[in-house]
């Protein structure tokens, strides 16, 4: 691996949270098992309106030893369907020794979207009957969906996380997104969206412990038809959010940024 891979991917390292934070606070309301453990496979909450509740600390799911926010192609069942343009960016910039590497969002501060921070992050997800709000460590940052019966905005002002609108549809919450900003990665590998881009979540909560974000992505910018891929979540109970400010004290980026030239 080349030198500004390796820098890379230590920032990025150092990013990922860590599975258990704060200690010795029990989450209240959490049903446990006679030893004491939260037991995640009891049935899922319910708010007073009696709609599902998402409320909790989630991280991915990840394969043991596959930390799959480094390639979302991974998950969808023959790949991504690129457009020839997707496919021609792509094979420039997925290689470990591609200077465009060192572009990634993350390993230079910046927002990482909505289909990045399910993939990699602990987020936190406060449900009101109004307004879901979705809370991430990385850069204390935060994403409203709006459950207020509005409809999408024709022209929102271009977002990272896009402008978000969700309905219940059973005890599915179905969101959708659009207005994202133009070339987001959408994961470590750089599989990219365009601001033609609209994401669909439809979000269930299976049993107490267990979430699952099915995600379609429409966009006829960067791909020739819609494709789509699930992320589980599991619970993390009595923790709580890490916040990381990534470039609070931050050594790498001026070597990050140096080494673009660099191929070995």
């Amino acid at each position: 691996m080349n030198r500004l891979m390796s820098r890379m991917l230590i920032l990025i390292a150092a990013c990922v949270p860590l599975s258990a934070q704060w200690l010795d606070h029990p989450t209240p309301g959490v049903p446990r098992t006679a030893d004491g453990k939260p037991n995640l496979s009891a049935p899922a909450p319910r708010t007073a309106d009696g709609k599902p509740d998402l409320s909790g600390i989630w991280s991915m799911e990840h394969e043991p030893g596959k930390p799959t926010f480094f390639d979302t192609g991974k998950l969808v069942k023959g790949g991504l369907p690129f457009k020839p343009e997707t496919a021609a960016l792509m094979k420039v910039r997925s290689p470990q020794d591609s200077p465009l590497r060192a572009q990634e969002p993350l390993a230079n501060c910046l927002p990482i979207g909505i289909i990045y921070r399910w993939h990699q992050q602990n987020v936190k997800v406060v449900q009101t009957p109004g307004l879901l709000l979705v809370l991430s460590e990385y850069m204390k940052s935060f994403r409203q969906i709006f459950l207020d019966g509005r409809t999408l905005e024709p022209d929102p002002n271009p977002e990272w996380d896009g402008y978000s609108v969700g309905r219940w549809d059973g005890d599915t919450l179905v969101v959708e997104s659009n207005g994202f900003r133009d070339g987001i990665w959408i994961d470590i590998q750089g599989n990219p969206t365009t601001d033609a881009a609209k994401i669909t979540e439809r979000i269930r909560r299976v049993d107490f412990g267990h979430l699952l974000v099915e995600v379609t992505v429409d966009d006829p910018k960067a791909y020739t038809a819609p494709w789509t891929f699930t992320m589980p979540q599991v619970l993390q109970p009595d923790t709580e959010l890490l916040p990381l400010i990534c470039n609070e004290n931050e050594k790498s980026l001026s070597h990050i940024k140096a080494g673009q030239g660099l191929t070995k």
